[in-house]
């Protein structure tokens, strides 16, 4: 099945009503856009094409970030042209370092592979994910293509993983708030009225 939203993902593997994800009931919930920061060694490729594709999939309820742990101060142009091929630009993404990025909000954090580690700070209370993504520095636009489409499979693993965590989050909150006015409810037993205890 292809998946092309967030909304289609959460109806897919959470079994929701297509309805049931919006933003009203994001607000009414008080459930927050997740936060995702993607981690490589230069932030020219692997993470830009990660922020992107998650915040073109995410659909407006995910924000993904981009750093590296040793940033090139650009971003690839083969980077830029296979994003292109997917209808997705780049005109405002620029290389970022870890201290570019607001660390300790991330709701998750996902090193890209190929040696990458993130020091989190001691305040970071999210999760961290580690992938297996090889470098395509410097390997030409085929093996860029090749990153990019292994790189779309996780990040849409990943959204329908929060997704379902999402959902898991909404049903709690609405199950608290059925438990508070189910308390003292009424049924109709044998002709006769009778609360419930």
């Amino acid at each position: 099945m292809a998946i092309d939203s967030l909304q289609e993902i959460v109806c897919f593997a959470g079994g929701c009503a297509v309805g049931s994800w919006n933003d009203s009931t994001d607000k009414r919930f008080n459930l927050k856009m997740v936060k995702v920061l993607f981690v490589c060694y230069g932030n020219s490729c692997r993470s830009q094409m990660a922020e992107a594709l998650a915040n073109h999939l995410g659909k407006g309820k995910v924000r993904a970030f981009s750093a590296g742990t040793h940033p090139l101060g650009e971003v690839s142009p083969d980077t830029r042209a296979v994003l292109h091929e997917k209808g997705i630009t780049l005109h405002e993404h620029w290389s970022k370092g870890l201290r570019d990025v607001p660390l300790s909000e991330m709701d998750v954090v996902v090193e890209m592979g190929a040696g990458v580690k993130c020091r989190l700070p001691a305040d970071f209370k999210g999760r961290l994910i580690r992938w297996h993504i090889p470098d395509p520095f410097l390997l030409g636009r085929d093996h860029f293509r090749d990153v990019r489409d292994l790189i779309e499979g996780e990040v849409r693993r990943l959204l329908a993983d929060l997704a379902r965590d999402r959902v898991k989050s909404r049903n709690s909150k609405i199950e608290k708030g059925n438990s508070k006015t189910d308390n003292g409810s009424s049924r109709f037993e044998g002709g006769k009225h009778a609360r419930e205890s």
